[in-house]
């Protein structure tokens, strides 16, 4: 008599369930894996990455599509920009690398190695990354891995990364390499997407780390990465090194408080599937058995969150203030009660957030009639 499925092999079956039957997975990647760092605490993007949810697709059967993502002129630019820094078996982008990160002696253009990471699904080339990574930090020379597979452990299920390059340097370094198409001018580029970058750039890193926990000794990986730009308004490429231990320290963090995908789904009824294919009312019910924590910088990160604002400005959630105003309330969770307390009509007037209210609108008051009193002196 056959026994019970293996743990992961239970788990497997009902995100498949989730997802829906014959609906394959959407993999992971590190922008959704920095986003879902960034945002800990929200269950219902957890379960819907963990289980290959495509989100745009089901924020298209929910009526509330968003737009979100890049463009195709952006990613065809991207691409052309990418193969150029790559072109000639990596020599340029090994040359960057060699000026702005060291590693060991300048590479000799044609004598670095490229190895081939083809592999039968994202198992196989996970393994056949691994195991070019232990040949390549043996050989001690320069060795471009040309968008190598990387597996990392999120909230109890594998996820699959693809980074832009991972370079092993004659020291026995490993860095990751991010290439962009924004342009980097007079040596800087815009903040917000170096910030962006870097963040994706740290997941790649923990993961990379993993790897590297099964080697003896465990080779150095480099807590600066390589990101390449347009240099000025030209095709050219140039290069900085960006530090990213803070994202790095963040980011494992908030992975590691990452409710697990297998406890938020034995919570919901057995029967419940977030197949775009069924009605939009079956779905609306789905997505709402998962609790969301929805915040204004979900608009710039997550397919879903035209709906999630919706439900948070209909129940009135002042979390849809944005986060530093929710951490000033308090206790105070919606925004009636909010105004209540300023109000005077509900509230500890012990409480600094309740005070705090109270005398704002004490403030807004005197302003208000100050600026009535002057307007009918002016009549």
């Amino acid at each position: 008599m056959p026994g019970p499925p293996k743990r992961g092999t239970a788990l497997r079956q009902r995100l498949a369930e989730l997802r829906g039957p014959d609906v394959p997975a959407r993999p992971l990647d590190a922008r959704a894996l920095a986003a879902l760092a960034a945002n800990p605490g929200c269950r219902r993007r957890a379960l819907l990455d963990g289980a290959g949810v495509d989100k745009t697709a089901l924020a298209q059967s929910l009526g509330t599509a968003s737009g979100f993502g890049q463009s195709q002129f952006a990613f065809m630019r991207g691409n052309a920009f990418e193969a150029r820094v790559k072109a000639d078996g990596g020599a340029e982008l090994l040359r960057l690398t060699h000026a702005r990160l060291g590693g060991g002696p300048e590479p000799v253009p044609g004598e670095s190695a490229v190895p081939d990471l083809s592999a039968a699904g994202p198992e196989g080339r996970a393994a056949r990354t691994a195991l070019a990574l232990r040949e390549a930090t043996g050989a001690g020379t320069w060795t471009l891995l040309d968008h190598p597979m990387l597996s990392l452990d999120v909230a109890g299920t594998p996820a699959f990364l693809e980074p832009d390059a991972v370079v092993v340097q004659p020291d026995g370094g490993w860095a990751v390499v991010e290439i962009k198409s924004f342009p980097m001018i007079d040596g800087s580029a815009d903040a917000a997407k170096v910030g962006a970058a870097a963040r994706q750039s740290a997941v790649y890193a923990l993961a990379l780390e993993r790897v590297a926990e099964h080697m003896d000794p465990a080779p150095r990986i480099r807590h600066h990465v390589l990101l390449v730009c347009p240099k000025d308004f030209s095709n050219q490429p140039t290069a900085s090194a960006i530090d990213v231990r803070k994202q790095l320290s963040v980011t494992r963090r908030h992975l590691a408080r990452l409710t697990r995908v297998e406890d938020i789904a034995a919570q919901l009824p057995p029967d419940t599937t977030f197949d775009v294919r069924r009605p939009a009312a079956e779905l609306t019910e789905a997505v709402e058995a998962v609790p969301a924590t929805y915040a204004p910088e979900c608009l710039a990160a997550c397919e879903l969150a035209f709906h999630c604002r919706d439900r948070a400005r209909e129940e009135g959630e002042v979390t849809s203030l944005g986060r530093a105003i929710r951490g000033e309330l308090g206790g105070l969770t919606s925004i009636g009660e909010v105004l209540a307390a300023a109000a005077g009509e509900a509230g500890d007037p012990a409480d600094p957030a309740v005070a705090a209210l109270r005398r704002a609108a004490g403030l807004r008051a005197e302003a208000l009639a100050g600026a009535g009193a002057r307007e009918g002196a002016a009549c």
